[in-house]
Order: structure tokens, then C-alpha cells, then sequence
């Protein structure tokens, strides 16, 4: 088994569903309301553990209502909390997410998760040790993002960096980072003034762009590859992207070569999307490997 560790966001995951997206100023009937956790670390440590990881989550939550909600299923789903916090006379985070012409738009309230500061992370020092990769996301203060970089080169302990929501970041914490999963947005704002195929050529094996339904390209060193997604009538696609990324870090945490461990994430993603929810559909182990045979 592989042990992970996951830093990054907790939430709660406020879901609209529509037949169509309101435009600015307009107001449109909604089909239903659902309250369901989320955040894209905890997602992110949900998928690992049912894909079979050891995983340590370490982030904040709030003294609240949602905060107590957003730790029970951290737990229930064989998260190990001991470094998640409730932070006091704080919201925990919050996602308002509108589903609507089969894809989805979110607006991210961070609350207790800019309390994931860099001397926080510290204090979970013992669980990053024993991790055989690391991952992070960006819906905590970007200070802790170059701070978790710095600490995993020191280490000697990979870094799964997945950029989201967009943001730049600097040329150290890129270079720190042992892999990088934009999708085609965000490899637009990190890599400014290079095309996509220079930025595959300059970070072989390490970026890693996710395109969707249409899968994710890298570059091997020789050529830039496309490892292609499996179709499926997408339900909710919420949550694809951190089961993609949770998919990839336990496959090379187990020692598998880049190309099987994209295959991996792809089908892991995929059977994500069937069900309602960021975390609804994240399949277990048995379910990917037998959906791969």
C-alpha cells in the first residue's frame, strides 16, 4: 500500500443543477439544491484512499455546521485526519457550483482553508516524511504551495502539483514540482508565451495537460504523446479532475511507468463521472482494474 499525503482544501460543495446557465443579470428555474462535501484536496484524499492509498489529509475546516460534516467523511472514507483542524470563529470553505448544458462552473469561497499557511503544514511534518508523494492544489494561500515545494525537494519526496483554480506560479516552485497536471487553461496561464507543444517539449514526464473527454498529452522525451480518456455519458463531472489526478499519484507512487499510470487516472476519471457529486462517483480500486481488464 502506498502512503500519500494530500495538502490542500476542504469544503462543502453547494450544487445547483439547471437546463441552462444564467447569463449576467439573468435569472433562470433550477432543477435541484444539494449540499455535498468537496474542496479539491479532500476530494483529491477521498479518491486516493478508495483507489487504495494510505492517505494523510492535512488542511483546515471551520467551527462550524459544515466543518464537522466535511471531517466525518473525511473519516468515513478512511481519510486519516490527524492533522485537519477546526479553526475558530471561521466558515469553513465553500464551492457554489452550477451544473448546467452537461458541464459545470464554480465559484470557491476558500474560508478556513487560507489557515493552510506554511507554519501549519509544519506541524505535519511527520506525515510528509513518511509519504511517498505528496500533492497539492492551489486553493490555499500560494505562499504554502512555494513552502511544500521547497520542503518535498529537500526531502526528496515527489510533488504532484496540480495548478487549480489558475494562478501563476514561480519558476522555482515549477521546477521543484516532480509532476504538474494543468488542464489546457491553466497551462495557458502558467506558461505564458510558450505554445503547448513547447511546454511539453521543455518539461518531459513531468507536465501532464489535461484535455477532458478527449484525455491527457505529454511529451516522453522522444515525442509528445496523447493518452487518450474512455467515452462515457458523463452524469457529473465534477470531481473528474482531482480522481485524475488522485489516479495518477497512486500509480506512480506503486512504481508504475508514466504511460499505465495515465491509463490509470483516465479510467479512474472517467467511472468518476457516472454519478452525481465531485466525490459520488470516485471509484474503488477493484472497480478501475476491472473496468481496465
Amino acid at each position: 500500500m502506498s502512503n500519500i499525503c494530500v495538502i490542500g482544501s476542504s469544503s462543502m460543495d453547494l450544487v445547483v443543477t439547471s437546463q441552462k446557465r444564467p447569463k449576467a443579470g439573468e435569472t433562470v428555474l433550477g432543477d435541484s439544491f444539494k449540499t455535498v462535501p468537496g474542496g479539491k484536496g479532500a476530494n483529491q484524499a477521498v479518491a486516493a484512499a478508495r483507489l487504495g492509498a494510505e492517505v494523510h489529509m492535512i488542511g483546515c475546516v471551520g467551527d462550524d455546521h459544515y466543518g464537522k460534516a466535511i471531517l466525518a467523511n473525511l473519516k468515513a472514507n478512511d481519510v486519516l485526519t490527524d492533522y485537519v483542524e477546526p479553526v475558530t470563529d471561521t466558515e469553513s470553505g465553500t464551492a457554489h457550483i452550477v451544473l448546467a448544458d452537461g458541464d459545470n462552473s464554480i465559484i470557491v469561497v476558500k474560508g478556513a482553508n487560507d489557515h493552510v499557511t506554511p507554519e501549519y503544514v509544519e506541524r505535519a511534518l511527520p506525515a510528509i516524511e513518511r509519504a511517498d508523494i505528496v500533492m497539492i492544489q492551489q486553493e490555499i494561500p500560494e505562499d504554502t504551495v512555494d513552502y511544500v515545494s521547497r520542503l518535498c525537494k529537500t526531502l526528496g519526496t515527489p510533488l504532484l502539483l496540480n495548478p487549480a483554480p489558475a494562478r501563476p506560479l514561480s519558476k522555482a516552485t515549477i521546477e521543484n514540482a516532480a509532476y504538474i497536471t494543468p488542464n489546457e487553461h491553466e497551462a495557458s496561464v502558467l506558461f505564458q508565451g510558450l505554445s503547448r507543444e513547447e511546454a511539453l517539449q521543455r518539461f518531459p514526464e513531468k507536465l501532464f495537460i489535461t484535455e477532458g473527454k478527449n484525455g491527457v498529452r505529454f511529451h516522453n522525451g522522444t515525442e509528445e504523446r496523447l493518452i487518450p480518456s474512455f467515452p462515457v455519458k458523463a452524469v457529473d463531472t465534477t470531481g473528474a479532475g482531482d480522481t485524475f489526478n488522485a489516479g495518477l499519484a497512486v500509480a506512480l507512487s506503486e512504481g508504475g511507468d508514466i504511460e499505465s499510470a495515465l491509463r490509470f487516472a483516465n479510467r479512474a476519471a472517467s467511472l468518476s463521472v457516472l454519478k452525481f457529486g465531485a466525490q459520488g462517483g470516485m471509484p474503488k480500486r477493484a472497480e478501475v482494474e476491472r473496468a481496465l481488464s
